[in-house]
């Protein structure tokens, strides 16, 4: 068991930043604060210091890392090289939550790319995170600081409960802005391709390059021939320990079938809840819900810290009302994901 200490940067920002950079300088690892959620980082150049990146979370070791930068400088020793198209999203969104995939530096470790010749980079918009980075003077990797396949931290409360006898150090920034992980774009091709819908959405994208595709496995599963080039693409994640199950289509129609399920568990002695955006809530008056706002931009700040609340209130069932439009694509991306694709359509019935 390691000794886990926690700072809290809104008291002693300096000290945190010191610590934490001279403790990955020692090749330890790091729970530090994003913009999107809390990361778990390590010295990118140091392939041992990355292995224990997966040892602490249980990590598979085929599901690469991301790369965090604190200004543009750090790229040479991350990138083998930056095109145009890359440059474009560089220029339009850094610092911010999009990790972009481009040729990696021989510098770079296979570890950090699960044995790719890709490694996907990004510099974030939060301030303590890019100070850390910018004092410990090497490039960071770093995924989301939980066990592996439980919902990502937005608080460091939750990262520290999922990693405390792991990590040396917590560095506690509050909570994150945006909620979701990083929007995970491949550029390393003609058309970038969308690996892991974020804040920062396609069409977003294509304002600046004027094409984008959006792969499969965002709303599907990753075929058995295919690479993990990205985090989020192969694996169930994001999962709260009840059993989450998805229904899409009609609103009043998902209601309905919904509030059925709902009751059956009722009366075998379940415990169950419906999540939904603040909209549908009228639909549920004699069930337990949980909010996720009004819209996609609160959906997903709302999303992995309500699973994470659903834990706590030890739920056994979680029925999500989809409403695709309004949550938008990285919200449904991680519920489908923590749902391990148990998807029930419901059509309008016609009278």
């Amino acid at each position: 068991m390691i000794a886990t200490k926690t700072i809290f940067a809104a008291r002693d920002f300096d000290g945190a930043v010191r610590e934490a950079a001279e403790e990955l300088g020692r090749g330890g690892l790091v729970v530090f604060p994003t913009e999107t959620v809390y990361g778990l980082g390590a010295n990118a150049l140091d392939a041992y210091a990355v292995a224990q990146i997966f040892k602490a979370k249980g990590r598979p070791q085929d599901n690469p890392l991301i790369v965090h930068i604190a200004d543009y400088s750090q790229l040479d020793g991350v990138a083998a090289e930056v095109n145009d198209i890359a440059r474009a999203l560089m220029d339009a969104f850094w610092p911010g939550p999009l990790s972009i995939i481009l040729k990696k530096s021989p510098q770079i470790p296979y570890e950090v790319s699960a044995g790719l010749e890709t490694v996907a980079v990004r510099m974030p918009k939060n301030d303590i995170a890019r100070a850390i980075i910018a004092l410990a003077g090497v490039p960071v990797a770093a995924p989301s600081a939980n066990t592996s396949g439980k919902p990502s931290p937005t608080l460091a409360m939750h990262a520290y409960e999922d990693l405390c006898g792991r990590v040396s150090l917590v560095i506690d920034g509050g909570p994150c802005e945006v909620g979701v992980e990083s929007t995970v774009v491949d550029v390393t091709g003609e058309i970038p391709v969308v690996l892991r819908p974020g804040d920062i959405t396609p069409e977003m994208i294509r304002a600046v390059t004027g094409r984008v595709k959006i792969h499969s496995s965002v709303t599907g599963e990753l075929k058995e021939d295919e690479v993990c080039a990205s985090p989020g693409m192969k694996y169930k994640h994001y999962s709260p320990r009840a059993n989450v199950v998805v229904f899409t289509g009609d609103k009043k129609e998902v209601a309905k079938k919904i509030n059925f399920r709902y009751h059956i568990d009722c009366t075998q002695g379940k415990k169950a809840v419906v999540m939904c955006l603040d909209d549908c809530e009228p639909f549920y008056q004699d069930c337990e819900t949980v909010l996720l706002g009004r819209d996609a931009q609160d959906a997903e700040a709302a999303l992995f810290r309500t699973l994470r609340e659903i834990d706590e209130r030890n739920f056994d069932a979680v029925y999500f009302h989809a409403q695709e439009q309004k949550m938008g694509l990285a919200v449904m991306n991680r519920i489908i994901r923590a749902a391990g694709h148990e998807i029930v359509s419901v059509m309008e019935e016609k009278v």
